[in-house]
């Protein structure tokens, strides 16, 4: 990933007058010890199973990739042509942990990893924009047991 001085002026500018609105409450709750926990995968990298639509640009939808799924059977459609693609191929954990999740549940270190886990494409959209996608999300999570998650923005 870029960091922030090394990109042009206007592309820093615009990533800087992006809002980050306060939560209105404390949004965070204790859960259970991380051992008992229930982990879900949620990343802003484009990633989606070869037979399932690509994400197009300003897409706010997501892909459901199924637990089982392995880091070779993923493709990434990520629409940004400021997005550096490399630590991808080379290796899929730089923007979806599953193998290290996977070697954390098998060491007991967390409870068990969702049956489903949800990809979004993360460039040049607001937040609300994602609203309603996230909503279905939440409701897929919760219908899963899911009470952790691990973002990886991309």
């Amino acid at each position: 990933m870029v960091r922030l001085a090394d990109l042009p002026k206007y592309e820093s500018d615009h990533l800087l007058s992006k809002a980050c609105p306060p939560f209105d409450s404390t949004p965070w709750v204790e859960g259970p010890p991380l051992a008992e926990r229930r982990v879900a995968l949620v990343t802003t990298s484009g990633l989606h199973s070869p037979g399932q639509a690509t994400f197009y640009f300003q897409d706010s939808t997501y892909r459901v990739i199924p637990g089982d799924t392995t880091g070779r059977d993923l493709v990434m459609s990520h629409s940004s042509v400021n997005f550096d693609r490399t630590g991808f191929q080379q290796d899929v954990n730089v923007v979806f942990p599953i193998d290290r999740l996977r070697e954390l549940q098998a060491a007991g270190e967390i409870g068990s990893l969702a049956d489903y886990h949800y990809a979004f494409m993360g460039a040049n959209l607001k937040a609300e924009d994602y609203e309603s996608s996230a909503k279905e999300v939440a409701g897929l999570l919760k219908e899963d047991r899911v009470n952790a998650v691990l973002f990886t923005p991309v």
